[in-house]
């Protein structure tokens, strides 16, 4: 049986984020200063390393980084950075949509609750929300082909649960959990934005508005 600190190896080695939300054992193991250096040491054996958003000493989400790229690695690294790029503007609409359907001042971050039943609600009596989730849901990263918005919204809730950007507690409920993935995920937009002037959030925006096709 593995132990918490080869578990949480393994799942760091897996690509995952770990967070309070999505492994909170993990995330406390984690969060000592002690458990991270041993297992840093360890992923340094194979060119790894413990990465955080939020630097290491207020660290809310861990995963795994490379310490040095050679051409192997970067090809690795520019496909995982091209696919990411590829995810984004659905990703930011998606996003907007909820906060705006939602009337929140602030963007889903990690344990922020979403109620799709609410959400859905909102969404059909509202016919430019209606707009936006059809054409959200119809991008190639969610791979909707329905016109019916019950199923539209459940494939884009199915989709960001298999990507990792919410978790679903109890399989009996329509209440996801933003997991830590998404506060990664506005780190990556905020390095683009800053080293391309790309401006991704005003795009999204005026591709809500139709503006942007």
């Amino acid at each position: 049986m593995l132990s918490n600190k080869g578990k949480v190896i393994e799942r760091l080695l897996q690509g995952a984020f770990i967070c309070r939300t999505s492994d909170e054992e993990g995330w406390r193991f984690l969060k000592n200063p002690a458990n991270r250096e041993q297992v840093d040491d360890y992923l340094a054996t194979l060119n790894r390393s413990v990465a955080a958003v939020g630097g290491s000493s207020e660290a809310e989400v861990f995963y795994c980084a490379w310490r040095q790229l050679g051409e192997a690695e970067r090809r690795v690294v520019g496909q995982q950075f091209r696919d990411m790029c590829n995810a984004l503007t659905p990703l930011v609409e998606w996003l907007l949509l909820v906060q705006e359907a939602g009337a929140q001042d602030a963007p889903l971050t990690e344990g922020s609750p979403i109620r799709l039943n609410e959400l859905q609600s909102i969404v059909e009596d509202t016919p430019a929300f209606r707009e936006q989730l059809a054409r959200i849901s119809h991008y190639r990263l969610f791979g909707s082909t329905s016109a019916s918005v019950d199923a539209q919204i459940k494939q884009v809730f199915k989709r960001l649960c298999e990507l990792g950007y919410l978790l679903r507690p109890n399989p009996e409920k329509q209440i996801y959990i933003g997991t830590g993935k998404l506060d990664y995920l506005y780190e990556v937009i905020r390095f683009i934005d800053e080293a391309e002037g790309l401006a991704l959030e005003e795009r999204a925006e005026l591709a809500s508005q139709g503006s942007l096709l």
